[in-house]
């Protein structure tokens, strides 16, 4: 859930500690951009998840397999960094996964992941065919996925597809604006950039009246890249760089 209101090469996989990560945060990210844009990686970015047929048919385009022949993590670290989520949205996100009739559901806690060690969990994320990323807020995604390492392997899964839900899909793009910070901790409003546009998700939600197309163009004025703004039935595929907006929806792209 998103609402509006490189580092150096550290030995043995080892990342700064969290007294040093802010000094390097922004060369990190340059080298994890450089390092995922010379790889075919998927994207399937979206605002509320695998909601229609369109956005159905697009996850089994990039997959090249039906969903029930294909297996997925999900990932809901985002939650524990916005006030509005807690456990039983976690879980709402995790078994809600079933309806859409994968091979297997497994669940991944970047939180928990540098205290298990790489040689653990990194087989988990090599064998699935998905990693399914929930919303909360992006900023707090962006720290763990660095601190864990996850965001280092991203680059050796070129046949993985990642789908974003709402936050899950913003911390792929550049900034997501002040306004859709609320982890208290954030050093600012920027995410990894892997992507070169940002995301207004949840446009016209009837949950969230503020969110309008009029808020969206006002929101993406504050940024220096072109934006979408996407319902929560609309999805944006991203494969090699290659853009392409799915929707049964409204969206629109806004250029600074």
């Amino acid at each position: 859930m998103s609402t509006s209101r490189t580092a150096r090469s550290y030995p043995d996989a080892r990342r700064p500690t969290d007294e040093s990560w802010p000094a390097c945060q922004s060369l990190y990210r340059a080298r994890i951009r450089q390092r995922i844009r010379g790889v075919n990686f998927k994207f399937l970015l979206t605002s509320a998840g695998v909601t229609n047929t369109s956005i159905g048919d697009a996850l089994a385009e990039l997959l090249g397999k039906p969903i029930d022949e294909s297996t997925v993590l999900c990932i809901p670290t985002a939650e524990w960094g916005h006030p509005w989520c807690t456990p039983a949205s976690a879980w709402r996100f995790v078994a809600g996964q079933g309806d859409l009739g994968w091979k297997s559901v497994g669940l991944l806690e970047l939180t928990a992941l540098s205290s298990i060690g790489e040689e653990r969990w990194t087989p988990w994320v090599r064998e699935a065919d998905v990693l399914f990323v929930d919303g909360g807020d992006a900023t707090y995604l962006c720290h763990w996925m660095q601190q864990s390492g996850l965001a280092d392997l991203l680059a050796t899964l070129p046949e993985t597809v990642w789908v974003g839900v709402s936050a899950g899909s913003m911390v792929m793009t550049p900034r997501i604006g002040g306004d859709f910070v609320s982890w208290p901790a954030a050093p600012d409003d920027r995410t990894l950039g892997i992507v070169d546009f940002s995301i207004f998700p949840h446009l016209d939600n009837p949950d969230l009246p503020w969110n309008t197309m009029a808020t969206a163009e006002e929101w993406a004025a504050g940024l220096s890249g072109s934006a979408y703004a996407i319902d929560d039935a609309t999805a944006i595929k991203v494969v090699d760089g290659t853009v392409e907006v799915v929707s049964e929806g409204q969206w629109k792209l806004l250029r600074p």
